[in-house]
């Protein structure tokens, strides 16, 4: 059988798209609380533009990504967690002053304390939920709510409030040299991080999965702006065990 050239052509184009040589940028989703995506959005796109991560960024879209970010998921399908400062689950806490005088959370019964405005389970949920189980609840006019967990524990740190939500690993490097103790501390919280979607056969995954795994807010804090404040990077499903 003859077979002209354009018929060797077509044979090798559709043998590399079956191959999925041309499957397109890996569509990375990211649901965030963050006012603005401009600055961290094009800093994390040239970022991964150096890391072979051939991708498409988008925000707070219930479209079908192949990696969304968001703060749980099943478990079967999370790729990358997202870890504190020091590589592990993220862990709530109540700070309070050193010269506050106060030692448990029953103490916090009528005073004013400092929370992060968002969904996030540790900007106040978990932390709220513990000071109701000692039989306090703060007044609408007692909760104060921050931005961020810096501005948090600024209200703390200005004797705006007696105590402050905020997450151990962020907030250690800061006890000593700010007078700070932390009065209680919950269980880690896992959950949040890179989850796979429906479509797994992109072969571009891979390549984006590394530089998101090598990706620490020590090298680009602009970038993490799209994170919780607590988020410091991302690893394995299984590197707790």
């Amino acid at each position: 059988m003859r077979v002209t050239a354009g018929g060797w052509l077509f044979v090798l184009c559709t043998s590399a798209v079956s191959a999925g040589q041309f499957s397109g940028p890996v569509r990375l989703e990211v649901h965030t609380e963050a006012r603005s995506v401009t600055v961290a959005s094009y800093r994390l796109q040239r970022y991964l533009d150096t890391q072979n991560c051939t991708a498409e960024l988008v925000f707070n879209q219930a479209g079908d990504g192949d990696l969304v970010y968001r703060q749980d998921g099943l478990a079967d399908r999370l790729k990358l967690r997202a870890v504190n400062a020091d590589g592990k689950d993220p862990v709530p806490v109540w700070v309070t002053r050193k010269t506050a005088g106060v030692r448990t959370l029953g103490e916090l019964e009528g005073r004013d304390v400092s929370l992060v405005a968002g969904t996030d389970p540790l900007s106040g949920r978990l932390a709220l939920k513990a000071l109701a189980a000692e039989g306090v609840t703060p007044k609408r006019g007692q909760r104060y709510e921050a931005g961020d967990f810096s501005s948090a524990l600024g209200l703390l740190l200005h004797n705006n409030t007696h105590a402050a939500v905020s997450e151990l690993g962020l907030v250690t490097p800061f006890l000593e040299s700010q007078g700070l103790a932390i009065t209680w501390q919950g269980e880690p919280v896992s959950g949040a991080g890179w989850y796979a979607g429906t479509d797994t056969t992109n072969p571009g995954l891979q390549p984006c999965l590394k530089a998101l795994l090598e990706l620490k807010r020590s090298d680009d804090r602009q970038i993490f702006n799209l994170f919780p404040e607590w988020v410091h990077g991302f690893a394995p499903p299984d590197s707790l065990q």
